[in-house]
């Protein structure tokens, strides 16, 4: 901390008087059979060099104060230059993080509202290919349709085939039965009348080997 001027010449008055009062009693006993007179006129002379000294040592500290007041004045203006010049830097990384936040804001804004487009696409697709699948699935049930009404038609003309084979064969049993009837009551008469013609050969045998004894 530098000292003001009057602080100074208070402490230099306040060494003078000091020693102007205390300087028999000091110095008494240091140079034993001189005059007093003498020795007080050479202290004079030393006090006038201490105060010329303690007055250059003062304007030296004065000076050295001043020098330091303008080195500290000249650091506090480096230390505000480079305060303004962070300040501005750090503003300047301010403005371009906030411009870079601003970019990528914007950047998945876009990417949002692209992905946003792209899902409405997507979802068109889909709804696209669900009404066409529907419509095929619509298709296939009509031709599975009309495939069963194929097949009982089919099923239909099978149980006719089926009946009229049916009766055919009921008729062809009918008529098989009837022949075989037919044919077995031939074979009984013939094997009647084989018996009867066989009955009057031995008949006749028999009367003809009785004429000729």
């Amino acid at each position: 901390m530098a000292l003001q001027p009057i602080e100074l010449e208070q402490i230099t008055s306040h060494v003078s008087q000091q020693i102007k009062t205390h300087w028999a009693e000091w110095f008494s006993d240091k140079i034993p059979g001189q005059p007093l007179a003498m020795y007080e006129i050479e202290m004079r002379e030393r006090i006038v060099r201490v105060e010329e000294e303690l007055r250059h040592q003062r304007e030296l500290m004065q000076q050295g104060f001043s020098l330091m007041d303008k080195r500290f004045e000249a650091v506090d203006k480096r230390f505000e230059a480079m305060r303004e010049d962070m300040n501005k830097r750090f503003d300047a990384v301010d403005n371009r993080f906030e411009a870079i936040r601003e970019d990528m804001n914007k950047r998945f804004e876009a990417m949002r509202e692209d992905m946003n487009k792209r899902f409405d696409a997507v979802d068109k697709r889909f709804d696209a290919m669900r009404e066409d699948m529907n419509k095929r699935f619509e298709t296939v049930d009509k031709r599975f349709e009309a495939v069963d009404k194929r097949f009982e038609a089919v099923d239909k003309r099978f149980d006719a085939m089926r009946e009229d084979m049916n009766k055919r064969f009921e008729q062809l049993e009918r008529r098989m039965d009837a022949r075989f009837d037919a044919l077995t009551r031939r074979m009984d008469r013939f094997m009647i009348w084989s018996f009867g013609m066989t009955v009057a050969a031995t008949g006749t045998v028999i009367s003809v080997l009785k004429l000729f004894p």
